[in-house]
């Protein structure tokens, strides 16, 4: 008897657990919905730009003048659009992945692209959002698997 007392008491405290966690993660959510998409696409360009920088080193890249150029290989605007668009024709991203790129790439700007055309950054931007909002739910296999496939897209 005190054994299935304990099975159970145990049981309802990892429901509670859950529940906790359940409840954490919503209001998470919430407070990420909060933050403006230019913030979350500043964040994304930093995560972005780690990984990337991360995965060169780990292919045997180690002089610093290569390793900038091999990066702005896969972090211009223009490879970032190329890769969001490839993505989305792929259907890779969820509903929600969606609608925060979009959030993104629909925000208002008060300064102009230097070399790319304005859609190509709204894009880009977009793109980066995407991944500070990933980044900022700690949805980090998320981000992985999406950059993965964000660089096997650029080759």
């Amino acid at each position: 008897m005190q054994n299935q007392e304990e099975s159970l008491e145990v049981q309802e405290s990892s429901n509670a657990s859950k529940k906790n966690i359940e409840k954490s993660n919503d209001s998470a959510k919430i407070r990420v919905n909060q933050i403006n998409a230019t913030t979350l696409a500043y964040l994304g360009d930093s995560v972005f730009e780690v990984y990337i920088r991360e995965h060169l080193i780990n292919n045997g890249i180690y002089k610093v003048d290569r390793l900038h150029n091999a990066a702005t290989k896969y972090v211009s605007a223009k490879a970032q659009s190329m890769i969001i668009s490839k993505l989305r024709e792929e259907k890779f991203l969820t509903d929600e992945e969606e609608v925060v790129y979009k959030r993104g790439k629909n925000r208002h700007t008060n300064t102009l692209p230097k070399n790319t055309s304005l859609m190509t950054y709204k894009e880009a931007t977009g793109f980066e959002a995407l991944i500070g909002y990933l980044y900022m739910l700690r949805k980090n296999d998320r981000v992985i698997e999406i950059i993965n496939e964000a660089i096997e897209i650029v080759g």
